[in-house]
């Protein structure tokens, strides 16, 4: 009898070692990390999918013309650390904004942009630039570029070792060669939302996740299966989507 029962606890023991049977929490699994002097090393690791990483820190455009609204969003909930979603920040714009010509355009401007952030109390700007300034903007910014056809704004985060990574609200965290961004930027445009005295939360900065390269030809692919509609436009009406040829305010940067 007692061998049975210490069989059986053998048995036991050599299942659990073998199989972790530790409940896993959700969007977890267990990992082993092989053998040591105490036996295997195991602990839960939460995976987060791709699809959820590649919009972390970032407003999801909720329509094909709505990518100033979220740009905004981004850096006022990401940087500046309020909570606002995109359907309030696409109200404050219409409000604030020029609301005939916002509804003409099917788009917002820098100058709506503007105007919102004034009555929340930031001052903010719109800016010519040259690449060199983006080298060594201490802020994210939003800016307008021209690609696969149609203009877009994007909020560049940081341009670290020859690459700019930009929070995309069609694609999500991406990034170009410097070459291909240049080519891309509108009319060398960029928006600002200053944070004032209180300190920025800056979830926006990069991390070790974001060093990853994305080469312009998935790029591509992505921007087309997000929003194949965006290859039907044509010239002119791709041009009045999230123009930002309403600015009125532009000035250089000054170099320190």
């Amino acid at each position: 009898m007692i061998e049975i029962l210490l069989g059986s606890l053998l048995a036991v023991w050599g299942f659990t070692e073998a199989v972790d049977t530790r409940t896993v929490p959700e969007g977890g699994v267990n990992v082993s990390h092989g053998m040591t002097v105490a036996g295997p090393v195991r602990e839960s690791v939460v995976v987060e999918p791709l699809s959820q990483l590649k919009y972390r820190n970032v407003v999801r455009q909720a329509y094909d013309y709505s990518c100033g609204s979220a740009a905004l969003t981004t850096v006022l909930d990401y940087y500046l650390g309020l909570n606002l979603d995109e359907r309030q920040v696409m109200e404050g714009l219409l409000h604030y904004g020029e609301a005939d010509k916002i509804a003409e355009r099917r788009g917002f401007s820098l100058l709506d942009m503007k105007r919102l952030t004034a009555a929340l109390g930031y001052q903010s700007g719109g800016f010519r630039a040259d690449f060199q300034d983006l080298v060594t903007l201490e802020h994210p910014a939003i800016v307008p570029i021209e690609y696969a056809g149609f203009k877009h704004f994007v909020v560049l985060r940081k341009v670290q070792e020859g690459r700019v990574y930009v929070a995309d609200p069609a694609l999500g965290n991406i990034s170009f060669t410097q070459t291909r961004f240049q080519d891309v930027w509108d009319q060398n445009v960029v928006f600002i939302v200053y944070p004032g005295e209180r300190p920025p939360v800056n979830a926006l900065a990069l991390s070790d996740a974001d060093m990853r390269l994305v080469d312009d030809r998935t790029t591509s692919l992505l921007a087309f299966r997000e929003f194949p509609v965006l290859a039907k436009f044509t010239e002119n009406q791709a041009t009045e989507i999230g123009s930002a040829g309403q600015l009125r305010e532009t000035h250089y940067i000054r170099r320190k």
